[in-house]
C-alpha cells in the first residue's frame, strides 16, 4: 500500500491494525510517529529497552500473567535514525513466534542501502504472516511516500477500514512512478550500494582513529553531551562547509546531545576526510 508519508504510515497501521485488547510494544527509541500511532490506537501500549529481546519478552509475560489474552505487536525501527544502530530482527521474529505475536518493522532508513537490492533488513522475513514492513519512498529512494508491505489479509483491512488510508488526499501517480524507477535502478545498479558501503567503511576508520565508536552505518552520531558544545561544533562545521547537524533533547535523551553525520552517494571520499579533519580541529577548543 502507497501512503502519503512515513508519519502518516506508521499512525496509520498502529491506529488500525493493533485491536483493544492488543498489545503494543515500542522499541524505547522507535520514531515519534510510531508513538503517535500506538497512543491513539485501541491497544495497551509499553515501551521496551532499546534493543533487547529480553525486555520484549518480559514486557509480554507481564501482560499475559496480568490477563492480556489479545495479541502483542512488537514495534521497532530495523535501523534507528540517531544512534544508526539495527535492531536484533532475529532474535525478535523468534519472540513474536513463540508468543503469538506480530512483527512491525519500520525501514525508514535501511530502505535502498542494506539487502538484496535494497529491499531493507527485514528482507528475510518477506512472506510471513506476523510481518508487516514499511518502507519509506523519500531517503534512499528520492520521492515520497511510503510503502506498507505485509500479508494480503492485512491490506484488504486497511484498504477497507484505515480512515488514514481512505481519507486522506491520495499521494500524486508522479510519486508512484519516480518511486517505481527508484525500485528499478536499485536492483540494476548495484554500484551505489557499493559506493556507499565504501563510504561508511571509511567513516568509520576515521571516526575511531578520534575515539568515536563507529554505528556502522550511514547514521554516524558523535554524542558531545554538553547542548551548548554540540550547537558549537555544529556550527563550527557548517562554517567550514560541512552539513552537519546538532540533535539535543527532546529529540534525543537528555545528556546524549550529539552531531548527526548522515553519509549519503552526495559525497565523496576525499569529502569524508575533510570532514573528520575539520571535526579534529573543531572538537579540541570545545572539550
Amino acid at each position: 500500500m502507497f501512503f502519503g508519508g512515513g508519519y502518516m504510515a506508521n499512525f496509520a497501521v498502529l491506529t488500525t491494525l493493533p485491536q483493544k485488547g492488543d498489545l503494543i510494544v515500542l522499541d524505547g527509541l522507535i520514531h515519534a510517529s510510531a508513538h503517535e500511532g500506538a497512543r491513539a490506537s485501541r491497544a495497551e501500549v509499553v515501551q521496551a529497552q532499546h534493543n533487547d529481546p529480553d525486555a520484549v519478552t518480559d514486557t509480554i509475560r507481564i501482560w499475559r500473567a496480568k490477563g492480556g489474552v489479545g495479541r502483542p505487536w512488537i514495534v521497532v525501527e530495523s535501523l534507528y535514525s540517531m544512534d544508526g544502530d539495527r535492531a536484533p530482527l532475529t532474535q525478535l521474529i523468534e519472540v513474536a513466534d513463540r508468543h503469538d505475536a506480530f512483527l512491525f518493522v519500520d525501514e525508514a532508513h535501511a530502505t535502498g542501502v542494506y539487502g538484496p537490492s535494497g529491499r531493507g533488513l527485514a528482507h528475510a522475513f518477506e512472506g510471513r504472516d506476523n510481518v508487516v514492513v514499511l518502507h519509506t519512498c523519500g531517503k534512499a529512494l528520492g520521492a515520497s511516500g511510503a510503502l506498507v508491505t505485509g500479508p494480503a489479509v492485512f491490506c484488504d483491512y486497511l484498504i477497507n477500514r484505515c480512515r488514514p488510508f481512505i481519507y486522506a488526499t491520495a499521494p500524486s501517480p508522479l510519486m508512484a512512478v519516480a518511486t517505481m524507477e527508484a525500485l528499478a535502478i536499485l536492483t540494476e545498479e548495484p554500484a551505489r550500494r557499493e559506493k556507499l558501503a565504501r563510504l561508511i567503511l571509511l567513516a568509520g576508520e576515521k571516526a575511531e582513529a578520534l575515539g568515536v565508536h563507529p554505528s556502522g552505518s550511514q547514521i554516524l552520531p558523535i554524542i558531545v553531551g554538553d547542548n551548548t558544545c554540540t550547537m558549537a561544533l555544529a556550527q563550527g562545521l557548517q562554517d567550514r562547509g560541512f552539513d552537519v547537524r546538532g540533535i539535543r533533547p527532546p529529540t534525543v535523551p537528555e545528556g546524549t546531545a550529539r552531531l548527526r553525520i548522515s553519509l549519503t552517494l552526495n559525497i565523496s571520499e576525499a569529502d569524508v576526510l575533510a570532514l573528520f579533519a575539520a571535526f579534529a580541529q573543531e572538537w579540541r577548543p570545545a572539550v
